[in-house]
């Protein structure tokens, strides 16, 4: 029904913001993502999505058209609902939600606060076929890399090394080298921890 709100920016959080339009000012309930990209300036556009309840309407706002996109295929899968779906964008980068889904990587979605292995799970099964579909992604081979980064992962934890300061060095090799081993990722990883 409303599918886009532009107008002076009144008020910004990094849950929500709030648009002035032609004197009626909307709270649009954004994720952290797109509170990263909101420009430092008074005019905003936001693309959304009205979500009508028995007892609410909410307005979910995103700066870029694709997160819209994968906020709707989330709160489709039954379980995960506008807050966790904001959530989970809030926690990873649209395009790791992606991947994670289109590789079956159950460990990414499952790491998101509020999401437990039998939702990441129907998430995956619920969703996957769209994604391979809509993003064009590689099942093989993305699947492959996020199998060796997981494996590299655990290794590490094993070793002592906090999966979280892990991850980023992780992600970091696996980008630079996609082909790289299990063991090639741990190797570049324990150099750089």
């Amino acid at each position: 029904m409303i599918t886009h709100i532009h107008g002076k920016l009144v008020e910004k959080t990094p849950t929500e913001v709030v648009i002035d339009c032609n004197g009626v000012g909307y709270t649009i309930n954004i994720s952290l993502h797109t509170y990263s990209l909101i420009p430092n300036q008074d005019n905003l556009k936001l693309f959304t999505h009205l979500l009508i309840k028995e007892d609410s309407h909410s307005l979910f706002g995103f700066v870029e058209k694709s997160e819209r996109e994968i906020f709707k295929l989330l709160i489709s899968v039954s379980g995960i609902g506008a807050n966790i779906a904001r959530t989970m964008l809030s926690s990873i980068e649209p395009k790791q939600i992606i991947n994670a889904i289109g590789s079956g990587d159950v460990g990414t979605i499952q790491s998101i606060k509020g999401i437990g292995v039998k939702t990441a799970q129907r998430t995956i099964i619920d969703l996957k076929e769209k994604v391979l579909k809509l993003y064009d992604l590689d099942e093989v081979s993305v699947s492959q890399n996020n199998t060796n980064k997981d494996e590299a992962l655990s290794a590490l934890e094993v070793l002592g090394f906090i999966r979280k300061s892990s991850e980023k060095i992780v992600e970091k090799i696996v980008r630079e080298m996609p082909d790289a081993t299990v063991e090639t990722i741990i190797k570049q990883a324990l150099k750089n921890l």
